[in-house]
Parts: structure tokens; C-alpha cells; sequence
């Protein structure tokens, strides 16, 4: 419970929306007017923005400008309560909310406070898939009002305790990526073959592979079942969580079908981004957009996924894509890929000794993601706190 009188922010605040100028009228836009969009938020001080509209386009429309110091609000869809201020006067369109500054509250107290009430906002939105919320709800929210010394004096420790709390959380996002580096070093390590003690072969030379079937709802012929997409490969797994069915003939069943050891391998999108196949799953096949890899008896799945993610890494793969803007990764160019091929045995230790390593760092990340979803909770509770008088 706060000991603080509680207002509505209506009751405390004036608010208003901001508007579109008509799209269709050029004098409209490219002006030198600043104009938010709800997706520019969240990032602090608004200086500048995407898009500029005119002097035309604020006297004849629903767009106006707001003071420099207002505080922004979204109101729609994923972006609902991301916070912005202004630092210079701007218009918004209508998904942004306005907030003004006056002698009872103060605005950056307010907007810790907003920040701190944001996932009850966002369960107030309606719409479904795109959730809203309006002016009305935003008004009819409780705020707690201390003295206006008192506000800023909450904040004032709310930013002492956020600045710890921002230097820890900083540490925790280096060692992130000291731990991507590791794991990057991991495998440069295991399959350098800068001294040529391994043969080089040509995938295509030691494994059997081909293109998924393309989609054709007019053409296609058979039983539905289930088909993997370029969506669905992921590096290192499988999400399965959309998976859509397509006809496949009996004759196709070998073509396309996949079986577990399979390296699975995107053709598009990000080339060489795969996964090896392991499910219980009957009948799974592939789309066109995804390669299906089955090596030979001499070569370790995993020791080959672990090098195309080196190649990924450091660029090599690059050099087998075809395309200018879109780039792909072809049937031919995959077979011509060269790969360091040690003896099986070798390939067997190489393997240990990645997964042994990057096991380790997983156990390290996963401790470091939890700090990091520690550290939001406390800042939560921080705020929670705030509020409930027990800062000052």
C-alpha cells in the first residue's frame, strides 16, 4: 500500500493523442516537424525521427506539435506503455499519447511510475491480435501523488539504485559476448587445419543430399504430411511450434522424407543456417527452401554441423552463396563446399572436446540469462518500493 493520495493521472495531468497527416497529399510530408510513430519509443530522449512532416500538415490535420520535455506514451499494439521524452518540440501520430508537465507532478516520476504499471496497461488493451489501449484507460489510472519534493526526491533514489543495478547488468552483457567468443575460439581451435595435417574433401563427395519439394497446392498430388520450412531450422535445433502439411506422392516418400541424422539446412534466408534432424516424428519431409544432408559412414554429422557454423562465423561460407540482395545457398555451390575430413576416430574426439566445452559455456550462459531476468525483477522492485514510500 502507498501512503501517498491517489489520483487519476486525468485528474493530475493533460493528455492527448497525436495524429496522421493524409498520405496521399505530399505537401504533408518532408517537412522540417519532427513526427514520432509508437515504435521510436523506449529508447529515452527524442531528438530526431524517421520521418519530418510540414507547418501544412499540423494546421490541417489532427497532427500537433508538442513542447520540448512532454512526456510520450504508446497506445498500441506490441509497443502498448513504451516510454520517450521529448527533446525537442515534435508531433506524433495517434498510436503516441502526450503528456504534460505542470506544477503537481513530476514527469520523470511519472514516467517510472507508467514504466512500473506497464504490464497492467497491457492487460487493459483490446483488440486481440494488435491490443490498444485508449485515452480513457490511460486517465483512469491510479497514481500515486506524494509532494512535489517528495516525487523528486524518489526519483533522485530510483536512478542511484537503477545506475548500480545498469553497471551490473553491464557486466553480465560482457560476459555474453565473452562467452560468444569462446565459443567461437572453441571451434577454431578443434578444426584448424592451418597445417593441412587433414585431407580436404568436397562435401558433395561424402554425402548424399538434395532440394525439398516445391509448394504447389494446384499440382501436388497424394496424402498431406507434415514438411519442415525455412522457418522451422534454427542453428542447432528444430521449432516445431508451426508446422504446416503439403501432398506428398508415394514415390516421393524416399525423395523428401528425412530420417534422424540428417544434417537439415537452410537454401535461403540465412544459407547454411542447419540443424540435425532427431524427432519421433513419422513422416516429416522438406520444402524446396531446405537442403537434406546424408553423410557417409566415415563422416560425423556433428562434425560437420560444427564446422558450417564456424563457416558461418568467420565468413568461409559467404564464398559459396549465389545472389546479389538475396542471397542463396544452391545444391551445386553446397556439394563444392570443402571441408578438413581426419579419420573418424579423430572426428569422434574433435566432437568430445567441442561439446564438452561448449556444454560448459551453456551452463555459464544460462546462469548469466538468469541474472539478467534477476536483475529486471529488481528493478521492479525497486519501483515497487518507490511507490510504496519505502525509498525516502
Amino acid at each position: 500500500m502507498t501512503p501517498y493520495p491517489i489520483y487519476k493521472l486525468g485528474e493530475i495531468c493533460e493528455t492527448t493523442s497525436g495524429g496522421t497527416p493524409n498520405r496521399k497529399n505530399d505537401a504533408y510530408y518532408g517537412g522540417s516537424i519532427p513526427w514520432v510513430k509508437s515504435g521510436e519509443l523506449g529508447k529515452g530522449v527524442i531528438y530526431d525521427t524517421e520521418e519530418k512532416i510540414t507547418e501544412q500538415a499540423v494546421k490541417e490535420s489532427s497532427a500537433k506539435v508538442f513542447p520540448k520535455g512532454t512526456l510520450l506514451i504508446a497506445l498500441y499494439g506490441a509497443t502498448i506503455g513504451k516510454l520517450g521524452f521529448l527533446g525537442v518540440p515534435a508531433a506524433t501520430n495517434q498510436a503516441v499519447c502526450g503528456i504534460f508537465a505542470n506544477e503537481k507532478i513530476d514527469l520523470q516520476f511519472l514516467s517510472y511510475y507508467l514504466f512500473h504499471k506497464r504490464n497492467d496497461l497491457i492487460a487493459q488493451g483490446t483488440g486481440g491480435a494488435q491490443p490498444n489501449i485508449s485515452q480513457t484507460i490511460l486517465k483512469n489510472l491510479p497514481v500515486p501523488l506524494p509532494p512535489l519534493p517528495t516525487q523528486r526526491l524518489i526519483v533522485s533514489r530510483i536512478e542511484s539504485l537503477f545506475a548500480e543495478l545498469d553497471k551490473a547488468v553491464q557486466h553480465l552483457r560482457t560476459a555474453q559476448q565473452q562467452i560468444k567468443t569462446y565459443r567461437q575460439a572453441v571451434l577454431n581451435h578443434w578444426l584448424n587445419n592451418d597445417e593441412g595435417k587433414w585431407e580436404m574433401v568436397k562435401l558433395g563427395e561424402v554425402a548424399e543430399m538434395c532440394l525439398g519439394k516445391m509448394l504447389d497446392k494446384n499440382k501436388n498430388k497424394g496424402t498431406f504430411q507434415p514438411y519442415l520450412r525455412n522457418v522451422n531450422v534454427r542453428w542447432g535445433q528444430f521449432d516445431l511450434d508451426d508446422l504446416l502439411e503439403m501432398k506428398f506422392e508415394e514415390s516421393e516418400q524416399d525423395r523428401y522424407g528425412i530420417q534422424n541424422g540428417d544434417l537439415i539446412m537452410c537454401e535461403g534466408g540465412e544459407p547454411g543456417r542447419c540443424a540435425i534432424w532427431n524427432s519421433d516424428i513419422q513422416n516429416m519431409k522438406i520444402q524446396k527452401a531446405l537442403h537434406r544432408i546424408r553423410l557417409n559412414n566415415n563422416v560425423l554429422n556433428k562434425y560437420v554441423y560444427f564446422l558450417f557454423v564456424l563457416y558461418a562465423q568467420n565468413g568461409v561460407l559467404e564464398n559459396y552463396f549465389t545472389g546479389t540482395t538475396i542471397k542463396h545457398l544452391t545444391g551445386q555451390s553446397l556439394k563444392s563446399v570443402e571441408i578438413p575430413l581426419p579419420q573418424l576416430s579423430e572426428q569422434q574426439r574433435i566432437v568430445a572436446e567441442i561439446e564438452s566445452r561448449l556444454s560448459q559455456a551453456e551452463v555459464v550462459e544460462a546462469s548469466i540469462e538468469k541474472a539478467l531476468q534477476q536483475s529486471e525483477a529488481l528493478r521492479q522492485s525497486i519501483l515497487k518500493k518507490a511507490f510504496e514510500g519505502e525509498l525516502v
